[in-house]
């Protein structure tokens, strides 16, 4: 066993560098579109508050494995070719994007309503109400949701084999069908799942305690 993991340590490492590209690219997307979205459901803008709702709606109740096969095999009859690997990254910040704009919203939310007014008082606009008292304050709210979110990209970038990019999942899988070593590979796969999770979730534990200090 110890042999077969080194003659295949090339393989688990191209697996993890290709999974935490997708992880990285799906959450950092998912944050960004997920930001837009979150200002369009709290924005005063009643059609702009529409959409906002609508996306959430629609991409937090699509299951991603569908949306991969959809954007790899539908979209070509229509015209429309993405390479596998940015296939992959946009179905996870789609779908992420839709819990992202939950998350900031529900901070948003937590802000005491008079804080807002009094904002509005000195004179702030909606962009500078957010900027200087909204998200400094809903900052710590968040931290666990957007770390529960960054877990949840990371899982969900094991589906990227249905498609045939070989990230981690993929290639122990072809490991393990080339050499039958039964549940084996599929669990050193399991322990390096569980110890970025583990460490995200360390991180965000450290970085809370530490805006709750700031605060």
């Amino acid at each position: 066993m110890e042999i077969l993991l080194k003659q295949y340590l090339g393989s688990f490492g191209q697996g993890l560098w290709l999974t935490a590209q997708l992880t990285v690219g799906g959450f950092l997307g998912a944050i960004v579109l997920g930001l837009v979205l979150a200002t369009f459901r709290i924005g005063p803008v009643r059609y702009l508050r529409g959409v906002g709702l609508v996306y959430v709606e629609i991409f937090r109740n699509v299951p991603l494995v569908s949306l991969l096969i959809l954007m790899v095999y539908g979209l070509p009859e229509i015209g429309v070719t993405i390479a596998y690997v940015p296939s992959v990254v946009l179905a996870m910040i789609l779908v992420g994007a839709a819990f992202a704009c939950e998350v900031f919203r529900t901070g948003v939310n937590a802000i005491p309503a008079g804080q807002i007014e009094a904002a509005r008082a000195i004179g702030l606009g909606f962009f500078g109400i957010l900027r200087e008292v909204v998200f400094p304050q809903a900052a710590r709210a968040m931290v666990q949701p957007l770390v529960t979110l960054f877990i949840g990209v990371l899982l969900s970038s094991s589906l990227a084999g249905v498609v045939g990019v070989m990230d981690l999942t993929a290639q122990v899988s072809f490991i393990n069908n080339k050499e039958a070593l039964g549940l084996t590979t599929f669990l050193v796969a399991a322990v390096i799942y569980a110890a970025i999770a583990l460490g995200a979730g360390a991180i965000g534990s450290r970085l809370e305690v530490k805006l709750r200090v700031l605060r």
